[in-house]
């Protein structure tokens, strides 16, 4: 589980919160904290995903999407699934 993220972005703390009631290690990089790397990685996940925004979320190695995504897939238990819960 890793997570790029933003430190103000509401939409991120929603998916890291999700993780964490789900009780599950992830990985969290904050892009707005990573000084010039930031923009530069985001743009690397741009090029490798078509998605700009945050929380960009991979569910091992596999890109599951932004907080609207990977909210769905717990919904319906997709997530857990992939996460052998």
């Amino acid at each position: 589980m890793v997570v790029f993220s933003k430190t103000y972005c509401g939409f991120s703390t929603k998916t890291k919160e999700l993780f964490t009631e789900l009780g599950v290690d992830f990985k969290v990089h904050e892009l707005d904290t990573m000084g010039d790397d930031g923009p530069a990685l985001q743009m690397a996940l741009l090029q490798m995903t078509g998605q700009r925004s945050v929380p960009n979320v991979f569910v091992k190695g596999t890109h599951m999407g932004g907080n609207d995504d990977t909210q769905a897939a717990a919904r319906e238990g997709k997530l857990q699934e992939m996460l052998g819960l």
